[in-house]
């Protein structure tokens, strides 16, 4: 179990999206910029994410070389500026520190992004990793079906949509958590 130190302790020098995508070489650098542009929120998506009221710092582990990254990190940015009050997003590479890489380990692997979500007080809340429902369905169709995808093809509008939502949803999910909890409710007195 790791300890609510242990997380601050990571997440106080973790590095803003942009900071962090300027931590990649140059292509890689153009390929999440070219990522990030076609991310849109809708504007209930939008309109969602403004009403959350608890802090949540979110610790993402990633890779700037990671193709699931490239494609879902620029997704967590725009769901973040949407409300930059509640959410806190911050991103550490995870070959960089393996002290917490190895020990959110997915199904034996060091998968990234991992997503973990924390209260104000820097206890766990949640975590999400390596990646979505959604993303998964979309890659078990290309993959198990009779169609296979091309390496380096750009994620279909729909499948990228279908992600977001999912992405959404599972800020929506540790958003209410945080607000319906017993011991934040007592301190914020609501």
């Amino acid at each position: 179990m790791l300890t609510p130190e242990f997380y601050r302790a990571k997440f106080e020098p973790a590095l803003s999206y942009q900071a962090y995508v300027a931590t990649g070489k140059l292509e890689q650098q153009v390929n999440w910029n070219n990522a990030h542009a076609r991310v849109h929120l809708s504007d209930p998506q939008r309109a969602l994410i403004a009403g959350f009221t608890r802090r949540m710092p979110v610790l993402v582990i990633s890779g700037t070389w990671c193709g699931d990254c490239v494609q879902q990190c620029p997704m967590l940015d725009h769901i973040a500026r949407a409300n930059l009050k509640a959410i806190d997003l911050r991103f550490l590479d995870r070959d960089v520190n393996k002290d917490l890489s190895e020990r959110v380990m997915i199904c034996g692997g060091l998968r990234v992004p991992t997503v973990i979500f924390l209260n104000e007080d820097f206890e766990f809340a949640s975590i999400l990793g390596d990646r979505t429902l959604s993303r998964y369905r979309a890659i078990a169709m290309k993959t198990l079906g009779a169609a296979c995808a091309l390496p380096g093809a750009e994620v279909p509008v729909d499948e990228a949509a279908a992600t977001v939502a999912d992405w959404i949803g599972e800020f929506e999910r540790v958003s209410l958590m945080l607000r319906l909890s017993n011991k934040l409710r007592q301190r914020h007195e609501d």
